[in-house]
């Protein structure tokens, strides 16, 4: 099975990911959501639950026996080296279920969602890395109202993370978010019609390779 040409979806926190993932998705791309099956590898009865909860104690829990994402973010937010433990036990998992949905995907190219690409390396297995970047003090302000976080707290989230120069330096593309909605939408167009361009240039080199 030929492979999927895949675009490296990446940028800070409250940048904007989300929304111009659905307008690529409005655009008939798949849309694989690291996020998502982030959340899958620690759903009730998966053994990564059990793990996280025996290391984190049960302030982590929720009364249901879910996990209490918020409890956790704050304490792997606040401990690098606590960070490091979860990210070492869930990133096999979350690449192994990425890679699968990947060669499932049906559309010109895949888009993966990967929030902390730059943070956590990888940028080799993706054709093309694709940041959304946003002025910091505009991520502040929107991670405080999304989330109802305090400065402090955002402040915090916002300094855990890769810094801003980091991110656009594994950058292939990027979208500026600080404008309104109609200049995203155009961003996405254009790199849309490039993206499948490079995809069916990858297509047709795999059917020479292949003959």
């Amino acid at each position: 099975m030929p492979r999927h040409f895949r675009v490296g979806l990446t940028g800070g926190i409250a940048s904007g990911k989300t929304t111009v993932a659905n307008l690529f998705a409005a655009l008939g791309v798949p849309i694989v959501d690291t996020d998502v099956l982030a959340r899958e590898v620690l759903e009730p009865g998966k053994p990564l639950l059990d793990e996280v909860i025996g290391h984190f104690g049960a302030g982590v829990q929720q009364p249901d026996g879910s996990l209490d994402r918020r409890a956790l973010r704050a304490k792997v937010f606040a401990d690098p080296a606590e960070r490091r433990w979860l990210e070492e036990r869930t990133h096999p998992a979350i690449r192994a279920r990425t890679d699968a949905e990947c060669d499932a995907a049906r559309g010109p190219y895949v888009i993966v969602a990967i929030p902390l690409l730059a943070e956590t390396g990888g940028t080799d297995r993706f054709d093309r890395v694709l940041v959304v970047d946003a002025d910091p003090a505009v991520q502040l302000a929107r991670l405080q109202a999304r989330d109802g976080s305090t400065r402090a707290e955002a402040e915090r989230i916002l300094a855990a993370q890769a810094t801003r120069a980091a991110r656009l330096d594994v950058a292939d593309d990027v979208i500026r978010n600080d404008g309104d909605l109609a200049a995203l939408r155009d961003q996405v167009a254009a790199l849309h019609r490039g993206y499948v361009a490079a995809a069916k240039s990858l297509d047709s080199q795999s059917a020479r390779a292949a003959t």
